[in-house]
């Protein structure tokens, strides 16, 4: 924990404040404090000792660190309004064997064969790609949260279905399995207060029932026999 806080860092894509929320009504006296990094920056920090636990696009190096797979996001292709995909629900990668795809160098997809053709440039990050891609220099193929970050009223996007996911994760270090981190986990995962491990849970007394009393057998009354 730092300095009387909980820092949380989260990824560009990553909404945590539903989990958030649910902190602040379990956790009253340690703030949960959100902080984004880009995604190649939370890792190191969370190293380093600067974040007490951490949302990562996976994969990452898993050295000293738990991590936990939590969904995947879809892959989807961002292009102008009038570009012909625009015209379709849902394409596939052969579909843009002949279009210019950009790769930016904060790229988060993990890639075999890249599709289409190069673009001209590797823009520097996904903010830069995406107003090439409005200029009408080429399209991207990135997780639908980021494309709804970068929503811009002149592009639109579409889901590739044989496109390589983006996971997110949980992840802080091996060392620092707190109370509160344990509180996280549970938020994260859906927990009720009862079924948490962290404070709460342990702070909750187990309400023994009491033992049962006998009852004892009531005696059958015998019948006088009149003389």
């Amino acid at each position: 924990m730092t300095e009387g806080e909980f820092r949380l860092a989260y990824v560009p894509g990553v909404t945590p404040g539903k989990w958030a929320g649910v902190w602040a009504e379990r956790v009253r006296d340690v703030p949960l404090r959100l902080v984004q990094f880009p995604a190649a920056e939370v890792v190191p920090l969370l190293r380093k000792g600067d974040v007490d636990a951490a949302f990562v696009r996976l994969p990452v190096d898993r050295e000293g660190l738990h991590v936990i797979p939590l969904y995947l996001e879809t892959t989807v292709v961002v292009v102008p309004k009038d570009h012909a995909v625009a015209a379709v629900e849902e394409v596939e990668l052969a579909d843009l064997a002949d279009e210019d795809v950009f790769e930016p160098l904060d790229e988060v997809l993990t890639w075999g064969d890249r599709p289409g053709q190069p673009a001209f440039t590797r823009p520097e990050d996904t903010a830069a790609a995406i107003g090439l891609v409005a200029s009408g220099a080429g399209v991207l193929l990135l997780p639908q949260s980021l494309a709804r970050l970068h929503h811009r009223r002149d592009l639109t996007y579409r889901t590739v279905a044989d496109a390589p996911q983006s996971q997110i994760g949980l992840a802080w270090l091996d060392a620092e399995t707190t109370d509160l981190m344990e509180e996280l986990i549970g938020i994260v995962r859906g927990r009720t207060p009862n079924s948490s491990r962290g404070r709460n849970a342990q702070q909750q007394p187990v309400r023994k029932k009491p033992p049962r009393q006998r009852s004892t057998p009531k005696r059958p009354q015998q019948k006088r026999r009149r003389k």
